[in-house]
C-alpha cells in the first residue's frame, strides 16, 4: 500500500520520468526543421540596385511558395550533452529505489511504533482491569481491620498512574495511527487498528550473516549508485568545455520553391546553403571558467559521495549493534515478563488468601508491567533493526 500510495515515492517517480524526458529532449539535437509556407512581397518608393544605383517611385511585388529544411548540428554540445542525460536517467533511476526505500522503511518503523502503542495501551487496559479487582478485595480487608487503610491509597493511587500511562499510551497510538495515515496517504477519515494481537519477533537477518563486510554494501546501495551515475554524467558534460570544444558545428540549409509574380510568372527555384564553422571561444580558452565550475561541481560530488559512505557506515554499525543488544534483551525480557506473571499471580493468590504482605501487590504490579513492557519493546527494536540492516546493506524493500 505505501509502494502504491506514497507522496513521497509518487514525487520522485515523476521526478525519473523529467530526467527521462530531458534525455529525449537532448536527443532531438541532430533532427532538423522543416518549413512549409508561403510569403509576399510589395514595395513602393526607393531602392537601390546592385552596383548601388537608387532607383525611385518602385513599384515592386513578388510571391514565394515552397518547402525548406534548416539544420545545425553542434556536435561538440549535442554528442556529450545526449551521454550527460542517459547517466542522469539512470542516476534517476537509482534515486527513485533510495528514496523508495526510506519511505518504506520509514512506514515499517512507524507501523512498528504504532503496534507496540497498541499493545502498551492493552497491557495497562488489562492490568487496570486487575487492578479494580485488587482494590475491591483491599478495601473489603480494611473493613475488616486485615490491612492498612494506606495500602488501599496506595493501590488506589497505583490504579490512576496506571489509568494515566494506559492515556499516554493512547496518546501515542493516536499519533502514529495519523502519521501512517499520512505516510500511505489515506483518508483523514480512516481509523486505524491493527489486527496484530501480539508482537512476534521476525527472522529476517541471520544473526551470523550480519558481520559482513560494510565495503559490501556500497556496491548494492542505490543511493551511491545514484552518485556514481550522476558523476559519469557530469564528466560527460564537461566534454562540451574540453573534447567538445574542438569539434565544428555543420549547418545546412536548403529548400525547393516557386518564385516571381504575383501569382504569375512563377518559376521553380532552389538553393542549398551549407557551412562546416569552428568557433574557438577565447574567453573559455583564456580563463577556463566553464571548465573549472565543471571540475567544481565533480569535486562536490566526490565529496557527497564519501559522505554517503559514512552515512552508510553509521547505518550498517547502528543497525547490526540493534540487532545484537535488542537480540538479548528479548530473551532477558522474556524471562523477565514470565517471572514476573508468575510473581503476581502468587501475589493475587496470596491476596486471597489473605496472607499478602504490605504493598506487595503494587510492587508487583509495577515489575510486571514494566517487564512486559520491555519485552514488547525490545521485539518491537528487533525488528525495526533488522529491516534497517536490510537497507544499510543495500536490500531494496
Amino acid at each position: 500500500l505505501a509502494g502504491a500510495n506514497n507522496l513521497t515515492i509518487q514525487e520522485f517517480q515523476q521526478r525519473q520520468k523529467r530526467v527521462a524526458a530531458d534525455l529525449s529532449k537532448a536527443k532531438e539535437w541532430w533532427l532538423p526543421n522543416l518549413y512549409a509556407g508561403t510569403t509576399f512581397h510589395q514595395l513602393w518608393g526607393n531602392v537601390m540596385n546592385g552596383d548601388g544605383q537608387i532607383f525611385t517611385d518602385v513599384n515592386r511585388q513578388n510571391f514565394w511558395g515552397g518547402v525548406g529544411l534548416n539544420a545545425n548540428w553542434d556536435f561538440g554540445d549535442g554528442l556529450f550533452k545526449v551521454d550527460a542525460a542517459e547517466f542522469n536517467v539512470q542516476a534517476a533511476a537509482y534515486e527513485t529505489q533510495a528514496e523508495k526505500n526510506k519511505a518504506l522503511l520509514e512506514v515499517i518503523q512507524t507501523y512498528y511504533d504504532f503496534l507496540t502503542a497498541q499493545l502498551y495501551y492493552n497491557a495497562y487496559q488489562e492490568l487496570i482491569v486487575r487492578g479494580d479487582s485488587i482494590i475491591n478485595q483491599i478495601a473489603a480487608q480494611v473493613d475488616v481491620e486485615l490491612r492498612f487503610e494506606s495500602e488501599l491509597l496506595l493501590a488506589k493511587s497505583n490504579q490512576n498512574r496506571l489509568k494515566v500511562e494506559m492515556l499516554n499510551a493512547r496518546t501515542e497510538y493516536n499519533d502514529k495511527s495519523a502519521l501512517l495515515v499520512k505516510l500511505l496517504n489515506l483518508s483523514p477519515d480512516i481509523k486505524l487498528v491493527s489486527a496484530d494481537a501480539i508482537l512476534a519477533p521476525l527472522e529476517l537477518v541471520n544473526i551470523d550473516e550480519v558481520q559482513t563486510p560494510i565495503d559490501s554494501a556500497y556496491a548494492y546501495r542505490p543511493e551511491l549508485k545514484s552518485m556514481e551515475f550522476t558523476l559519469k554524467s557530469l564528466n560527460a558534460e564537461k566534454k562540451t568545455t574540453t573534447t567538445g570544444l574542438w569539434l565544428p558545428d555543420l549547418r545546412v540549409g536548403t529548400y525547393g520553391s516557386y518564385f516571381g509574380g504575383v501569382f504569375s510568372p512563377l518559376n521553380p527555384t532552389r538553393a542549398v546553403n551549407a557551412a562546416l564553422i569552428w568557433e574557438i571561444p577565447l574567453g573559455r580558452i583564456a580563463y577556463k571558467g566553464e571548465l573549472k565550475q565543471f571540475d567544481a561541481r565533480i569535486s562536490l560530488q566526490e565529496i557527497k559521495m564519501e559522505q554517503a559512505k559514512a552515512t552508510i557506515n553509521e547505518e550498517v554499525l547502528r543497525a547490526k549493534g540493534r540487532i545484537s543488544t535488542s537480540k538479548e534483551q528479548i530473551d532477558l525480557a522474556l524471562e523477565g515478563s514470565q517471572l514476573a506473571e508468575q510473581a503476581l499471580s502468587q501475589s493475587i493468590a496470596r491476596q486471597d488468601l489473605k496472607i499478602p504482605r504490605p504493598f506487595e501487590i503494587v510492587q508487583m504490579q509495577d515489575v510486571y508491567i514494566r517487564s512486559k513492557l520491555d519485552y514488547i519493546k525490545a521485539v518491537a527494536t528487533y525488528n525495526k533493526a533488522q529491516y534497517a540492516y536490510l537497507v544499510a546493506s543495500g536490500t531494496d524493500l
